[in-house]
């Protein structure tokens, strides 16, 4: 195993998606940043991502929207995300293994890894008439 490397930058990047539940995009972790008084190049902060997404200490989602989001949960999760808001959540449900079995038999793919994205209107959404 890699021998981590937290430097400033990156140990202030990884506590705010630590301490963030909304699985922030780069920008809002600048955004936040800046909140705290620190200035950090754009680059700094998406190599940092980078390098905390490489080094396991953070999972990079690809949710169908143009920016990747960043969480803090590096465990096996799904993800749900509201339509009308953007809203995201974490789904603990665990996918079914009888549908990765005919998911393998349909492609012929040996599945290693699944992630799955819902999409709904969330509550606050749907009882706001949004």
């Amino acid at each position: 195993m890699n021998k981590i490397n937290l430097t400033t930058q990156r140990k202030a990047i990884l506590d705010i998606i630590q301490q963030s539940h909304d699985h922030p995009t780069a920008a809002e972790v600048i955004e936040r940043l800046r909140e705290q008084g620190r200035q950090f190049a754009y680059g700094t902060v998406y190599n940092s991502l980078r390098y905390l997404t490489d080094m396991g200490l953070i999972r990079e989602l690809k949710l169908g929207e143009a920016a990747s989001r960043y969480d803090a949960r590096t465990d096996e999760h799904q993800h749900i995300v509201c339509r009308r808001c953007g809203r995201v959540d974490e789904v603990l449900t665990d996918i079914p293994a009888a549908w990765l079995e005919a998911v393998a038999r349909e492609t012929g793919y040996a599945i290693d890894r699944a992630q799955a994205v819902v999409e709904g209107v969330c509550a606050e959404c749907r009882n706001s008439g949004k």
